[in-house]
C-alpha cells in the first residue's frame, strides 16, 4: 500500500527568512487529496531547514514535531523568542548534526504557524476556515510533507525522526513510502492513540468548545478568541506529558509566593502556578481550532486498521532500518505501545532495534536533555550514514 507522491514543482510562496523559514504554496493544479475524500487546494506548507543539502541529496533527514510543535525545530522562535523545540538535539555536534545532515522540519497540515490550517483565509470565501476546513490525518501530513520533498528533488531520506505525533508521522511514512526512508527514529509513539489519549484529547477540545468566545469555531472573524478554554486545554494535556516523580521532585506541595493557604481559589500551590503558566503562554503562539483539529488526527491514527488489523502488514517487505526509542516513565505513550510496533517490524522481518530509556521526566523526555537518547540517536545515524557513504 505505498503512495507515490505528485512530483511536479510548484510555484514558492516566499522567500528564504532567517525568522520565518521557507514555505511553498501548492496550486490548484495540484491538489492534495485528503482521506476525507475532498480535496485541499490551494494549500501551503510552511518548513524550516538546517545544515546543508549534499551533491548528492543524499543527507536529508525530516524532523516531525509533536502537537503543540512547529517548524522551528532548532533556532528561534519567532512569537515566543524561546530556542527551538529540539534544540538539545538538533544543530552542529548535536545528536543531529547538521554539519553533516540538511534536517527539514514542517509545520503540521492543520497548523498555525504558515501551514495552511483552520485559521488561514478560505479562497472561496475570502474569510478563515474554521470549522468548514476539513478534518485532517496523520497520513495527510505526511502526503503532504512528500509533496514538498518533491519540490525540492529529495527523493530519499537518510532518516525520519520524530516524539510523541511526531512519531505517529514517521510510521507513516515507513508504511506510505517505504522506499523513500532508509531509516526511521520513532520516538515515545505509538501505532495507534489509545482510548486514555483519545479522553485527555476530548478534555481538551471540550474546554475550548465551551468558551463562549469560540463562537462555533468562527471566533476570528468575531473578532475573539477562546484564550481560557484554550489554556485549560493546555493544562490538562501538559499533565500527561510529565510524570508523577517529576511533578512531585519539582513541586510537591511547596506553596507559591506564600507562607499558608489561602483558603480560597487561587494558585495557592506551586503546580498551579506552573500549569496556569503553561496556559496563558501557549494561547499567545497557537490557535484554538487547530488543536481542535491536530487532536482529532492523533485520535483517528491507527496504522494497524489500513492492513486489516494486522500491524506487520503495514511493514511487510519494508527495508528501512528502524531504531525505537521509549522512556520508562512515559504513561502517554508507555514503553508496551513502543514495544508493539517493535514486535510487528519483527513480525514482519524488518530491521530494529529497540532502547528503553531509564529516565523519571515522563513523556516530555524525548525534549529534554537526555544523555541516553542523544547516544542513541548519534549512534544510529552514524551507522546509517557510514552505510549509505554520508560523510
Amino acid at each position: 500500500m505505498a503512495e507515490t507522491a505528485n512530483p511536479k514543482f510548484l510555484r514558492p510562496l516566499s522567500a528564504p527568512d532567517e525568522d520565518l523559514g521557507q514555505a511553498l504554496s501548492f496550486g490548484p493544479e495540484n491538489p492534495l487529496m485528503l482521506d476525507e475524500g475532498r480535496k485541499l487546494s490551494p494549500f501551503t506548507i510552511a518548513y524550516k531547514t538546517y545544515g546543508e543539502l549534499n551533491a548528492a541529496k543524499s543527507n536529508a533527514i525530516l524532523v516531525c514535531h509533536a502537537l503543540t510543535g512547529d517548524q522551528f525545530a532548532a533556532s528561534r522562535h519567532p512569537v515566543t523568542g524561546k530556542p527551538g523545540w529540539w534544540d538539545f538535539t538538533v544543530g552542529p555536534g548535536k545528536a543531529i548534526d547538521t554539519n553533516r545532515f540538511f534536517v527539514i522540519c514542517t509545520n503540521v497540515l492543520g497548523g498555525c504557524m504558515g501551514t495552511t490550517g483552520p485559521a488561514e483565509t478560505d479562497p472561496a470565501t475570502g474569510k478563515p476556515y474554521g470549522l468548514s476546513f476539513p478534518l485532517v490525518t496523520i497520513r495527510d501530513m505526511v502526503r503532504a510533507q512528500a509533496m514538498l520533498l518533491d519540490a525540492l528533488g529529495i527523493d530519499e531520506l537518510l532518516c525520519v525522526t520524530g516524539g510523541s505525533m511526531g512519531g505517529m508521522q514517521v510510521l507513516q511514512w515507513a508504511a506510505s513510502y517505504p522506499d523513500r526512508v532508509i531509516s526511521a527514529i520513532p520516538i515515545a509513539t505509538g501505532a495507534r492513540h489509545s482510548a486514555q489519549n483519545i479522553a485527555f484529547n476530548e478534555v481538551g477540545r471540550q474546554a475550548i468548545m465551551a468558551d463562549p468566545d469560540w463562537r462555533g469555531g468562527a471566533y476570528r472573524g468575531a473578532g475573539t478568541q477562546p484564550s481560557k478554554g484554550l489554556a485549560v486545554a493546555r493544562m490538562a494535556a501538559h499533565i500527561t506529558y510529565l510524570s508523577q516523580p517529576a511533578l512531585q521532585r519539582k513541586f510537591g506541595r511547596s506553596l507559591q509566593n506564600r507562607e499558608a493557604i489561602s483558603f480560597g481559589f487561587g494558585a495557592d500551590f506551586q503546580i498551579e502556578s506552573y500549569l496556569r503558566h503553561q496556559g496563558l503562554t501557549f494561547v499567545d503562539r497557537f490557535d484554538a481550532n487547530s488543536y481542535l483539529y491536530i487532536t482529532r488526527a492523533m485520535d483517528y491514527f491507527d496504522l494497524a486498521a489500513d492492513y486489516d488489523g494486522v500491524l506487520a502488514r503495514a511493514f511487510r517487505g519494508s527495508k528501512t532500518r528502524f531504531c525505537i526509542i521509549s522512556f520508562s516513565s512515559d504513561w502517554l505513550f508507555p514503553p508496551p505501545e513502543n514495544k508493539t510496533i517493535a514486535h510487528a517490524l519483527n513480525a514482519a522481518a524488518a530491521n530494529v532495534s529497540f532502547v528503553e530509556i531509564e529516565s523519571d521526566r515522563g513523556h516530555d523526555a524525548f525534549l529534554l536533555e537526555e544523555p541516553a537518547m542523544f547516544a542513541t540517536v548519534r549512534g544510529f545515524l552514524n551507522v546509517v550514514a557510514a552505510s549509505r557513504g554520508v560523510d
